[in-house]
């Protein structure tokens, strides 16, 4: 037996692999969805408040329907059917974005929903059922940081392929890239087929289970009529239309999973019960993680100097990875009505006249009329978050092996309880951005996101494969996937409400206080781990000594 067969599965490459290109291609088509959107020029002319709804909803709803992919994998197709069809569902989705217009977009919307529905929570199955042998046991939380890292770097080289795409031709070619990666993704899973075929095993069905057809008439059309109702109901419960319809949606299959808890046998209760405490608390870290795509783009986008600086700007605009932005004024057409600058006796001052670009940039920066400035890709801050993933998951997982070597490692929920901790503490770098820019009067330096986005992802790193790791632990073994579906729900849950607390960032004239109810969700939630971690480490310590 070979050395490396020894530390780990030999298909942890091709599952790292595949995993690295469909993540390539969803965070390529997620860091210039909403700056789409927002382009009233090539794109759809949406409002922030508009465009942050829409994000919200639709990563809700990408992160809701692992629920069934999960499901169906465990009793229907098997785990690598139903990422293969995912992953087709998703590429077909990214290439349905390149044709223009509002009706192409929300179509293949729904095919990217389905798709990520059918992969996400089953190609991390399947990696957990390749640790499920004893030899590979006490390494799952090694791999699952490995297989984290390889989602990153899928998300950290896809926006420079974004930015030069875009640049050069388009936002259709940028959104065919994405699929383009996801197909690869698809091959690259089918070459490893080999080393994992046989951890490709669909559940028995036990007399508790509840049967697929109940589950469907009991649980999903109660849901699609609970959203159809909650879309149709005269005004706005929760803000707005897709906000009501997606809450009114999850009351069922919500439901569900609490059943799964009271009808569970009793060996299997208590495990139950601390992954659904889990996912209820993870929802809070989601819901401020996920702004990465609504408020801290629009903060990379509005708030931050991004102008090449002369040493590099011929080399970095060869390459395409940065935009011209000419000053011509009465010539631009002002985008998003909501953006602030600026206030003159306590009011709102806009000035549509120019690039909104400049509104906050100092006027002896700005070139003569006629002039331009370079300034970088927006969508190229989203690679930030997973550049930092790169660079500091080996040193997470060296300091995890260093403090198992004396003993002295934290249980997996601990770990979940400093990663919400840590998180919280970045939402504090962005409260030093506000003050530095004195309330987005003026642009700051890059470096903040630059902190913010290093600090956050060490508190991801604690949490995010760490979860998917306790859930691979925890869950009876035949409902696997269908609990690792139940995680993803809570990052759909936690989706939608980064949606909803992006849509308030006009209604704060102190841009700090946004940023310091990001500070306290986070705080609460890491106490709230801190006050159930005895229990849910002795339900942990249990389950691992069967």
């Amino acid at each position: 037996m070979s050395k490396k067969e020894n530390n780990h599965p030999l298909g942890l490459p091709y599952l790292f692999f595949s995993e690295m290109w469909e993540r390539f291609g969803y965070y390529l088509m997620i860091g210039i969805f909403t700056l789409y959107l927002k382009d009233a020029k090539d794109g759809l002319g949406m409002t922030e408040a508009e465009s942050a709804d829409l994000y919200g909803t639709f990563i809700a709803f990408v992160f809701l329907t692992p629920f069934l992919g999960g499901l169906l994998a465990d009793r229907v197709l098997g785990y690598t059917k139903s990422i293969t069809l995912g992953g087709i569902l998703m590429g077909l989705g990214y290439c349905g974005m390149a044709i223009p217009g509002a009706t192409a977009l929300y179509i293949s919307m729904i095919f990217v929903i389905l798709g990520n529905g059918f992969f996400k929570p089953n190609i991390s199955t399947l990696l957990g059922n390749l640790y499920s042998e004893p030899r590979f046991k006490d390494k799952k939380d090694d791999g699952y940081n490995i297989f984290y890292m390889g989602i990153n770097i899928g998300a950290f080289i896809c926006n420079f392929f974004g930015a030069v795409l875009q640049n050069s031709f388009g936002w259709s070619y940028a959104f065919l890239a994405a699929g383009v990666g996801m197909f690869i993704g698809v091959i690259i899973f089918w070459i490893g087929i080999k080393h994992y075929r046989h951890a490709d095993v669909i559940k028995p069905t036990n007399p508790e289970d509840v049967s697929l057809m109940r589950i469907f008439l009991l649980i999903l059309l109660p849901a699609i009529a609970a959203g159809v109702i909650g879309w149709i109901l005269p005004g706005n419960i929760f803000g707005s239309d897709s906000t009501d319809a997606f809450i009114f949606g999850c009351i069922p299959v919500v439901y569900f999973y609490g059943s799964l808890y009271f009808k569970a046998s009793p060996e299997d209760k208590k495990p139950i019960g601390a992954l659904l405490a889990i996912f209820a608390v993870v929802i809070i870290f989601w819901a401020v993680f996920k702004q990465n795509g609504s408020a801290l783009t629009t903060w990379a986008d509005r708030y931050t100097d991004r102008e090449v600086p002369a040493a590099i700007e011929k080399p970095i605009t060869s390459l395409y990875l940065a935009q011209t932005i000419p000053l011509k004024l009465d010539s631009f057409p002002k985008y998003d009505e909501q953006f602030r600058v600026t206030k003159v006796d306590g009011k709102i001052v806009k000035d549509l006249s120019y690039h909104p670009y400049f509104q906050n940039l100092p006027q002896e920066k700005w070139p003569e009329e006629g002039g331009d400035v370079k300034v970088f890709n927006t969508n190229l801050f989203q690679s930030v978050n997973p550049f930092w993933v790169v660079i500091l998951t080996p040193l997470v997982v060296a300091f995890f092996t260093f403090l198992r070597r004396y003993k002295k490692e934290p249980s997996t929920p601990a770990k979940i309880g400093w990663g919400l901790f840590v998180s919280g503490l970045s939402a504090l770098c962005m409260v030093g951005a506000v003050y530095a820019g004195n309330n987005g009067e003026f642009k700051v330096s890059a470096i903040w996101l630059f902190a913010d986005y290093g600090v956050i992802t060490i508190g991801e790193l604690f949490l995010s494969p760490m979860g998917l790791s306790l859930v691979s632990k925890l869950s009876p073994q035949r409902i696997t996937a269908l609990m690792m579906g139940g995680w993803f729900l809570s990052t759909s849950i936690g989706n939608k409400l980064s949606g909803i607390l992006a849509t308030m960032w006009d209604k704060y004239d102190n841009k700090a206080d946004f940023f310091l109810v990001n500070f306290a969700l986070l705080m609460v939630a890491s106490l709230m781990i801190l006050a159930m971690l005895k229990w849910l480490r002795s339900i942990v310590d249990a389950k691992l000594s069967q």
